[in-house]
């Protein structure tokens, strides 16, 4: 049996938990930021970073206590190394060394964008990842910094068949919401919005889907793009809107609804064709837009017979840290560790292995 400390704070959650073997959840501690940049209408990196300097002793202390269990038992700690906010990452990394070095315990630092892959298969009884039949597996990594889909093997090796050559889905329902003066976590507040709202009264572009009556690239042809769709709201809400700049009640949730089927629409096309070219078996869907009721029924109930559908659980869709643990015991599982000069980088790198299948 083994034990690994999962520490996460890439953008503006602190996170801590530890789980066993690598499936087993025993705790999941989680520090909201959301009240503190909500202010200023979305994420401020060095807030953020102040933020999880206080929150992470405290939330470390409750991880380990809702585990029943002390530093000492524990194996291997794993902490996001990238990709998120550098500020931030760089206290989650730094406090993980200390952790790593006052106590003569393994770390290894963990990609953010592979642990949300992992969250889809934590506490997961039968193992699925171990079965040959689920493979090749295709991924669509979908929130606010992330819109991509990875096609893996059984053996571990990766291709990224696609990804966002501009904003994110969750960049544009964040900045959506901000137009329309909803609030912040843009997610979640659009989706509330928009039930009840007819989502075919405003047709919004759909990208990179050929749906506009140019050809499509093939290079672009699992790639995402969803500026175009923000930019159509812009100008939506010129339109529609009063002298304060807001839409009226009765065109709000119609809006909404309709921007929200645009990017849902966007993100199960493209998944279900790439699905459908590459023979995958499993489709995984995961990150914090994969929260999104509406983009989870889409999948339910469009996703073909003979493939498996795994919609990661809401509550390792958000950042967490579990779902760094997680990978993070396949790491210690080898003898993988990393060195104390290691750093932290912002933006996604090239992914030809996922580690919890080498």
């Amino acid at each position: 049996m083994a034990l690994v400390l999962g520490i996460e704070s890439s953008c503006d959650e602190t996170a801590v938990a530890v789980v066993r073997d690598g499936y087993d959840v025993l705790s999941n501690s989680v520090a909201s930021q959301i009240a503190k940049h909500a202010a200023h209408g979305g994420v401020v990196p060095e807030l953020a970073a102040r933020e999880h300097l206080t929150a992470l002793i405290p939330t470390l202390q409750e991880a380990l206590s809702n585990a029943r269990v002390t530093l000492s038992d524990i194996d291997a700690i794993a902490v996001t190394q990238g990709p998120g906010l550098i500020p931030a990452l760089l206290v989650g990394l730094s406090f993980a060394k200390g952790l790593a070095l006052g106590n003569n315990i393994a770390y290894v630092g963990v990609n953010h964008f592979i642990g949300h892959i992992y969250g889809a298969f934590l506490d997961e009884a039968n193992r699925a990842l171990e079965d040959k039949a689920s493979y090749p597996l295709l991924a669509l990594v979908v929130s606010g910094g992330h819109t991509s889909l990875m096609l893996i093997d059984e053996h571990g090796q990766s291709t990224a068949l696609g990804y966002t050559i501009d904003d994110a889905a969750g960049e544009a329902l964040d900045k959506g919401a901000k137009l329309l003066n909803l609030g912040y976590p843009g997610g979640p507040v659009m989706q509330k919005t928009a039930e009840g709202g007819d989502p075919h009264r405003f047709e919004f572009p759909r990208p990179l889907t050929g749906a506009a009556g140019k050809p499509l690239a093939e290079e672009n042809r699992y790639n995402f793009s969803f500026s175009g769709i923000k930019t159509a709201l812009l100008y939506h809400v010129k339109k529609y809107a009063d002298s304060e700049g807001r839409l009226p009640e009765s065109l709000l949730k119609d809006t909404v609804a309709s921007y929200q089927e645009a990017v849902v629409d966007v993100l199960t096309r493209k998944t279900l064709a790439a699905a459908k070219d590459t023979n995958a078996k499993t489709i995984v869907v995961a990150g914090g837009v994969a929260c999104n009721s509406v983009l989870r029924e889409r999948f339910e109930k469009l996703t073909p017979p003979g493939v498996r559908l795994r919609l990661a659980p809401r509550k390792y869709c958000t950042d967490n840290a579990a779902m760094i643990g997680g990978v993070g015991y396949h790491y210690w599982k080898r003898g993988e560790f990393s060195t104390f000069d290691i750093d932290s980088y912002a933006r996604l790198p090239q992914i030809t292995r996922i580690p919890f299948l080498a």
